[in-house]
């Protein structure tokens, strides 16, 4: 069945799978998905986990096709795949989530740890009786991925890591720091966030920007969405998962197969921390994409993605 197929049959039951009480774990064949963003937006679902947190997602493809669970970047949600979903195999389950903090789901004081993200989503993993996925993150969620895959490794078959950091090199070359100095600084003027949120503020156009076309509608929702996230919710992510985390530590107890995607251009994750993190898994396949940014499967869907289930169909 194509994936066409499976949207189709999708928006079948997704009115009756929008009545369903959070707490059931049983999901349908062919799970809610929409073909707008604002009907893909209306099929999430939310369950209470049992650390507190009330988490969002949707769920698309057969029940029992491979499990592969997206995990979203920093002021993303679940519609950050939204332009890729396509070109993903209907063989695939995919499993996608609002981390909590963004999108539907819960946005509490605290914490957000990196090992917090993927503690829900461990918890999530029980509720859906998923012993084990395969886990593709972008960005913030790739640091997820990799936390996640070093803390419960038999729970995990392939990683994923797009837009991902090795982080700084120790020993920086002249070069390094140039690159360094040419990074986007998002840190200082999301330090300066105050409720409400200007979604079509300099900082908001420029956080969304991309080197090649994407769809503006897509990108306008996207920078509605995160304007919703509270400016507080905004700088503890910021300041208790990203500021001060030294990946390299972990990355010695990633046995998952790994891939590794960026995009040539990206402006926030610069070659330096590419290389870290390349050095640091010597074994994992590396995917550069010559001219896009730090959200490639937006710009080039159908070779992204076709790049990673070619991995997650191998051992």
């Amino acid at each position: 069945m194509s994936r066409a197929s499976l949207v189709r049959a999708a928006l079948a039951v997704a009115g009756m799978a929008a009545g369903m009480a959070t707490a059931m774990p049983a999901v349908p064949t062919a799970a809610p998905r929409a073909e707008t963003p604002a009907q893909f937006d209306d099929a999430r679902r939310t369950v209470s986990l049992p650390d507190g947190i009330d988490l969002a997602f949707i769920t698309i493809g057969p029940r029992d096709g491979r499990p592969v669970i997206l995990v979203h970047g920093y002021t993303d949600s679940a519609r950050d795949w939204f332009p890729a979903l396509w070109a993903f195999s209907p063989r695939d389950r995919l499993i996608i989530v609002d981390l909590r903090g963004h999108g539907r789901s819960s946005k509490p004081g605290c914490c957000y740890a990196l090992v917090d993200f993927a503690w829900d989503i461990r918890l999530l993993m029980d509720h859906l009786g998923l012993k084990r996925a395969d886990l593709v993150g972008h960005s913030l969620g790739s640091l997820i991925v990799q936390v996640f895959a070093e803390n419960w490794p038999d729970r995990v078959k392939h990683a994923v890591l797009v837009s991902s950091t090795g982080g700084p090199a120790a020993a920086p070359t002249p070069r390094e720091r140039a690159e360094r100095r040419a990074a986007f600084d998002f840190r200082t003027p999301i330090s300066r966030l105050r409720d409400p949120i200007d979604p079509d503020s300099a900082f908001m156009r420029a956080w969304w920007s991309s080197p090649t076309p994407v769809d503006p509608d897509f990108i306008r929702r996207q920078r509605v969405e995160s304007a919703h996230i509270p400016a507080a919710v905004w700088l503890a992510v910021l300041d208790q998962g990203l500021t001060g985390f030294d990946p390299q530590p972990g990355l010695a107890r990633l046995k998952a197969a790994c891939l590794l995607i960026w995009g040539e251009k990206d402006p926030i994750m610069p070659p330096e921390v590419r290389r870290t993190l390349i050095a640091a898994l010597p074994g994992a396949q590396v995917a550069i994409y010559p001219g896009l940014g730090h959200n490639p499967f937006w710009e080039q869907p159908r070779a992204v993605v076709g790049r990673i289930d070619r991995f997650l169909d191998g051992p």
